[in-house]
């Protein structure tokens, strides 16, 4: 019996604000999308036809949405339409697969026209930052302390003569951005108690008992939700 192409761990690129992973900046881009619109959306939702199941990128309440990106997942849609004509579906794909489905209604392609967009990944020991967080939830975590922490950034934009940006210049502006992130403390929102026009009052009780900081403003950042890797990295 045939079996589906097996989806490792590295097929997956990208992660949604739900923490679902994504493999195309198509299925990101969709989610956020969705999100954007305040619209609920699962994700690889299992639709069930006469007894068949099929993963479908995305459910929403209006309907489901399908990413063609190869010939599986135009026979999959084809499939989902014959079986369910009133299953309410449509796919976003690349335009190379238009000549194979466009009788077709529900499809959307790119626009063939559009100018040729490129993705790279950049990575450099320079890439770093140094902060200070508490994690009042974490034991071993709960009383300042600092760490460092370094990026890899993916740029996403029009390319022209085949080159997305100078990486002189790309280097430069991520330095800048992260330049802001620079030796600052990092806190949950939720324990401010109070402020003033320069200054944050932290208050919060943990396992090594109450802290009641006075931190500046313009060495600060609060966070929505605990100072943790993961929160930073979105």
């Amino acid at each position: 019996m045939a079996s589906s192409p097996a989806v490792l761990d590295s097929d997956f690129r990208y992660i949604d604000k739900k923490g679902n992973l994504m493999k195309t900046r198509t299925e990101l881009s969709i989610a956020q999308m969705l999100t954007f619109l305040e619209q609920d959306y699962e994700y690889n939702y299992e639709l069930t036809i006469n007894g068949k199941s099929f993963i479908v990128n995305f459910k929403t309440d209006n309907g489901l949405i399908e990413v063609i990106d190869n010939e599986d997942d135009i026979k999959k849609y084809k499939d989902i339409k014959e079986l369910s004509p009133e299953t309410k579906i449509m796919a976003i794909g690349h335009p190379k697969y238009s000549a194979q489905i466009s009788e077709l209604e529900e499809i959307v392609f790119y626009d063939k026209k559009s100018p040729q967009t490129g993705s790279i990944f950049i990575e450099d020991p320079s890439f770093a930052f140094d902060y200070a967080h508490i994690l009042p939830l974490v034991e071993k975590c709960s009383i300042l302390h600092g760490h460092t922490s370094s990026v890899m950034v993916e740029l996403v934009g029009q390319m022209k003569n085949n080159l997305l940006i100078d990486f002189g210049e790309a280097k430069q502006i991520i330095k800048n951005v992260l330049g802001a992130f620079d030796h600052k403390f990092f806190i949950n929102r939720r324990y401010l108690k109070e402020e003033d026009d320069s200054h944050y009052k932290i208050v919060f009780e943990g396992p090594k008992g109450m802290f009641d900081l006075q931190v500046p403003k313009n060495t600060t950042y609060l966070l929505e939700g605990e100072a943790t890797v993961e929160n930073l990295s979105t």
